[in-house]
Protein backbone atom coordinates (compact mmCIF):
# COMPACT_ATOMS: atom_id res chain seq x y z
CA UNK A 1 0.00 0.00 0.00
CA UNK A 2 2.76 2.43 0.75
CA UNK A 3 4.70 1.43 -2.15
CA UNK A 4 1.70 2.39 -4.25
CA UNK A 5 1.18 5.52 -2.09
CA UNK A 6 4.63 6.90 -3.24
CA UNK A 7 4.23 5.55 -7.05
CA UNK A 8 0.77 7.92 -7.26
CA UNK A 9 2.85 10.95 -5.47
CA UNK A 10 5.25 10.25 -8.14
CA UNK A 11 3.04 10.73 -10.97
CA UNK A 12 1.18 13.07 -10.07
CA UNK A 13 4.09 15.33 -9.17
CA UNK A 14 5.88 14.88 -12.77
CA UNK A 15 1.95 15.55 -14.74
CA UNK A 16 1.81 18.91 -12.21
CA UNK A 17 5.71 19.93 -13.18
CA UNK A 18 5.66 18.71 -16.71
CA UNK A 19 2.10 19.67 -17.06
CA UNK A 20 2.19 23.17 -15.74
CA UNK A 21 5.65 24.25 -18.02
CA UNK A 22 5.27 22.29 -20.93
CA UNK A 23 2.63 24.81 -22.48
CA UNK A 24 4.78 27.92 -24.39
CA UNK A 25 3.75 31.16 -23.88
CA UNK A 26 3.23 33.58 -26.36
CA UNK A 27 5.40 36.42 -26.36
CA UNK A 28 2.93 39.25 -24.84
CA UNK A 29 2.13 36.98 -21.97
CA UNK A 30 6.22 36.49 -21.39
CA UNK A 31 6.69 39.99 -21.59
CA UNK A 32 3.77 40.88 -19.10
CA UNK A 33 5.34 38.39 -17.12
CA UNK A 34 8.37 39.76 -16.66
CA UNK A 35 7.09 43.47 -16.08
CA UNK A 36 5.01 41.76 -13.48
CA UNK A 37 8.13 40.15 -11.94
CA UNK A 38 10.01 43.44 -12.34
CA UNK A 39 7.18 44.87 -10.09
CA UNK A 40 7.34 42.01 -7.87
CA UNK A 41 11.04 42.76 -6.96
CA UNK A 42 10.43 46.16 -6.32
CA UNK A 43 7.76 46.05 -3.72
CA UNK A 44 9.42 43.86 -2.33
CA UNK A 45 12.49 45.90 -2.20
CA UNK A 46 10.48 48.46 -0.46
CA UNK A 47 8.24 46.20 1.57
CA UNK A 48 11.86 44.95 3.38
CA UNK A 49 11.91 49.01 3.48
CA UNK A 50 9.22 49.27 5.55
CA UNK A 51 9.22 46.23 7.17
CA UNK A 52 12.92 47.61 8.84
CA UNK A 53 11.40 50.91 9.89
CA UNK A 54 8.40 49.18 11.06
CA UNK A 55 10.51 46.63 13.10
CA UNK A 56 12.44 50.11 14.42
CA UNK A 57 9.37 51.72 15.78
CA UNK A 58 8.30 48.57 17.19
CA UNK A 59 11.23 47.78 19.13
CA UNK A 60 10.91 51.77 20.36
CA UNK A 61 7.27 51.59 21.04
CA UNK A 62 7.98 48.19 22.93
CA UNK A 63 10.91 49.73 25.40
CA UNK A 64 8.33 52.63 25.86
CA UNK A 65 5.41 49.92 26.86
CA UNK A 66 6.71 47.23 28.69
CA UNK A 67 8.41 48.08 32.42
CA UNK A 68 10.80 46.98 34.45
CA UNK A 69 12.11 47.09 38.08
CA UNK A 70 10.12 50.13 39.80
CA UNK A 71 7.45 51.43 37.79
CA UNK A 72 6.14 55.01 37.84
CA UNK A 73 2.63 55.27 37.06
CA UNK A 74 2.62 59.23 37.36
CA UNK A 75 5.57 58.99 34.33
CA UNK A 76 3.72 57.09 32.38
CA UNK A 77 0.32 58.82 32.14
CA UNK A 78 2.11 61.92 30.52
CA UNK A 79 -1.48 63.41 29.48
CA UNK A 80 -1.93 63.73 33.24
CA UNK A 81 -5.58 62.43 32.95
CA UNK A 82 -5.50 59.83 35.68
CA UNK A 83 -5.73 56.99 33.14
CA UNK A 84 -3.58 55.04 31.45
CA UNK A 85 -3.69 51.75 29.36
CA UNK A 86 -2.89 48.06 30.45
CA UNK A 87 -2.55 44.67 29.16
CA UNK A 88 -4.59 42.39 31.35
CA UNK A 89 -2.42 39.35 31.14
CA UNK A 90 1.27 41.11 30.81
CA UNK A 91 0.62 43.91 33.77
CA UNK A 92 3.45 45.71 33.07
CA UNK A 93 2.67 46.40 29.94
CA UNK A 94 1.65 50.20 30.24
CA UNK A 95 0.52 53.11 28.16
CA UNK A 96 -0.76 56.15 27.91
CA UNK A 97 -2.11 55.55 24.89
CA UNK A 98 -4.71 52.88 23.64
CA UNK A 99 -2.66 50.15 21.68
CA UNK A 100 -1.58 46.35 21.54
CA UNK A 101 0.24 44.36 24.01
CA UNK A 102 3.83 44.17 22.12
CA UNK A 103 4.38 40.92 23.87
CA UNK A 104 0.97 39.48 23.63
CA UNK A 105 -0.74 41.41 21.15
CA UNK A 106 -3.83 41.84 23.33
CA UNK A 107 -5.76 45.55 23.35
CA UNK A 108 -4.81 47.17 25.79
CA UNK A 109 -7.60 48.08 28.32
CA UNK A 110 -7.89 51.95 30.07
CA UNK A 111 -7.71 51.74 33.86
CA UNK A 112 -7.73 54.35 36.51
CA UNK A 113 -3.98 55.08 37.93
CA UNK A 114 -5.34 53.78 40.83
CA UNK A 115 -6.50 50.58 39.46
CA UNK A 116 -2.93 50.32 37.26
CA UNK A 117 -1.38 50.44 40.94
CA UNK A 118 -3.81 47.68 42.65
CA UNK A 119 -2.99 45.19 39.54
CA UNK A 120 0.76 46.10 39.23
CA UNK A 121 0.57 45.64 43.09
CA UNK A 122 -1.54 42.66 43.45
CA UNK A 123 1.06 40.67 40.58
CA UNK A 124 4.25 41.75 42.55
CA UNK A 125 5.64 44.66 40.62
CA UNK A 126 7.18 47.21 42.53
CA UNK A 127 6.02 50.80 42.40
CA UNK A 128 7.33 54.14 42.47
CA UNK A 129 5.56 56.08 45.17
CA UNK A 130 5.11 59.74 44.71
Amino acid sequence: MAQLTKIFAAALFTFFVFGTFAQEKPETEKKETHMKMEHMQSDSTMHGMNHTMNMKTDSMNTNMMVHEGEIDLQAIDKNKDGKVYQDMMDWNVISDEPGKCPLCGMTLKEVSLDKAKENLLKHDFKIKEK
